[in-house]
């Protein structure tokens, strides 16, 4: 916090004192200002962002975790499947999102596909990676028991993934607010990515950078709720940190 508020004061005298245009480079003050005097448009626009940064987020983490069960039960699906998740990360956003938009119209949908395009592979890979970390011993042990091979899994590959898949959560979540940005820069009626879009048009850089700062606090806000998440998620967490200390 305290290196982000050097960089902000830092940023306000030289906007203030170097005698650069307000066009150019405006002061945090102003930007502030600005967002405070268009709350009312920029709440408007930031409501459409959330709800496709949600559905498109549930949409990815359902599908990371089915294809992350089906890859850990086949390892057929496995190889036939990876090369597929890993050409679709190739795919630059700015150049596919036009097209999708294209395709698809300018609803909700295009909107949750392409947060679900930027968000599924980072927690599939996470998930497949927590499985195969699980403990051998622990594995044999279940077996030994007459555990089956479900059982197994929901007793020692599941639990063993969890750090791993919060890992992965949080990098996924930080993409889901610019999936959603971006959709909506392509195409949209409403949004924080059409109304930057239109600031920019209209050279007006306080209202982009209002929507920008908009944009920074709705990706702090879901990356702490991942954070809470994982601690009620993982209680054990907490008390191991304690006994270290």
């Amino acid at each position: 916090m305290l290196s982000v508020g050097t960089l902000v004061v830092a940023w306000e005298l030289y906007a203030r004192f170097s005698g650069i245009s307000a066009i150019m480079l405006p002061a945090p003050s102003r930007v502030i200002g600005q967002a405070l005097e268009h709350r009312q448009a920029l709440f408007d626009n930031t409501l459409p962002t959330i709800r496709a940064t949600v559905f498109g987020f549930g949409c990815s983490l359902t599908a990371a975790f089915v294809f992350s069960v089906l890859v850990d039960f086949s390892g057929r699906l496995r190889r036939a499947l990876f090369p597929v998740f890993i050409i679709s990360q190739t795919l630059p956003l700015v150049a596919i999102a036009p097209l999708v938009v294209l395709w698809f119209g300018f609803g909700l949908a295009p909107k949750i596909m392409l947060v679900a395009l930027v968000t599924f592979f980072p927690m599939l890979v996470a998930l497949v990676q927590g499985y195969a970390a699980t403990d051998d011993d622990i594995q044999s042990l279940l077996a030994s028991m007459g555990a089956s091979r479900v059982r197994v899994f929901l007793l020692a590959r599941l639990p063993s993934s969890l750090p791993y898949f919060f890992a992965g959560l949080r990098i996924s979540i930080t993409y889901a607010v610019v999936g959603a940005i971006f959709a909506e820069y392509a195409g949209a009626a409403k949004g924080l990515g059409i109304y930057i879009l239109n600031a920019k048009n209209n050279f007006r850089p306080g209202l982009v950078l209002a929507a920008v700062l908009v944009c920074a606090t709705l990706t702090l806000v879901l990356f702490g709720i991942t954070v809470l998440i994982q601690r009620v998620a993982m209680p054990w967490e907490r008390l191991d940190q304690g006994r270290r200390r």
